[in-house]
């Protein structure tokens, strides 16, 4: 029988698929072995065609050139220029689109990935996410930053060379409210962080830890939306992303680096998603804020049910999925 199971986080129910009977191994991508080229003359975030995107805000160098990049995104989405104005007509609310839209162009090398990327390389671009998090809330404009990746097809990007994006809004979401929301009513009935109380029964109960290191854990979720969604959260109480320090940052990028190798080698590099969920600096000393990451391989579609009740269906066990994650064998890298 299927189990229906509440993410305590979202509080979206999933539907966790048990008749289904599908194995880590039924979600393998099938695909061409194809490796692409560690140059592309037709991708703007290739070395040699930095003309064909806009000039960068910031960069690191060595003695070779260029090691990172971060330009505005050629197409953003809002506007560095204006001010922000509130408008209303009757229920026609708007606020025009004005903000921040970047893209950190994390190497100069096309067929990098983030489960092959030298692990130097990796703590400079989570580096890199700190500085432009902080950055970017110093725009007074800006309600709220979310930073993600995009990799593969499945994934909503249309540029295979590894690059992320961060986008400053001049509104708060939703669901980011409603997380809130979430996270102020269980501190209210219990005085403890929510994410702070499934750290520590996550690791009594162990079944969905994939990795545990000093500053951080990630685990596959009670309710993951989809099969090997994983979180990565700090053990450290902290609202806001850009609070780390320099052991935080390597442990992180430890922790991403394994978490990525793991799928990479054991569903054959699928596409995928993260995206980091966090407060503004204003939390960072929140009692009930706490930033995480997510992780999310596309190795499954969502159906018209998803759309119309707002329902995941996930047919993987999640303490399969982390059983299986943690039984991968990775190569040695950098």
């Amino acid at each position: 029988m299927s189990e229906i199971r509440l993410n305590p986080i979202t509080r979206e129910w999933v539907i966790i698929a048990k008749e289904k009977g599908k194995k880590p191994e039924d979600f393998i991508i099938v695909k061409e072995n194809r490796k692409p080229p560690e140059f592309l003359k037709t991708c703007p975030f290739c070395l040699g065609n930095e003309t064909i995107t806009p000039k960068e805000t910031f960069k690191i160098c060595d003695e070779k050139g260029w090691k990172l990049r971060v330009v505005p995104n050629k197409f953003a989405v809002l506007s560095s220029e204006g001010e922000k104005i509130r408008s209303h007509t009757g229920l026609h609310k708007n606020v025009n689109g004005v903000g921040t839209h970047e893209v950190i162009i994390e190497t100069p090398v096309h067929n990098l990935t983030t489960a092959t990327m030298p692990l130097e390389q990796l703590k400079e671009v989570i580096q890199v996410y700190k500085d432009r998090f902080l950055e970017i809330y110093r725009d007074q404009r800006v309600e709220h930053v979310i930073l993600f990746k995009n990799s593969g097809a499945a994934s909503g990007t249309t540029i295979e060379h590894p690059h992320s994006q961060v986008v400053g809004i001049p509104v708060t979401p939703v669901h980011i409210r409603s997380r809130i929301e979430n996270a102020v009513r269980f501190f209210d009935d219990t005085g403890e962080c929510l994410i702070c109380r499934i750290i520590r029964d996550e690791l009594n109960e162990g079944t969905r830890i994939v990795m545990d290191t000093k500053h951080f854990i990630a685990f596959v979720p009670y309710a993951a939306l989809s099969p090997f969604h994983t979180w990565i959260f700090p053990k450290k109480h902290s609202g806001f992303f850009a609070d780390m320090q320099s052991d935080e940052i390597w442990d992180i990028a430890s922790n991403l680096k394994s978490i990525m190798a793991r799928l990479y080698h054991g569903l054959n590099n699928p596409d995928f998603n993260y995206v980091v969920m966090s407060g503004n600096p204003r939390d960072v000393n929140s009692g009930f804020i706490h930033w995480y990451l997510s992780v999310v391989p596309r190795v499954a579609m969502a159906s018209g049910f998803e759309l119309g009740s707002g329902m995941y269906i996930n047919s993987l066990i999640p303490e399969k999925a982390a059983e299986y994650l943690r039984n991968v064998k990775i190569p040695e890298y950098p």
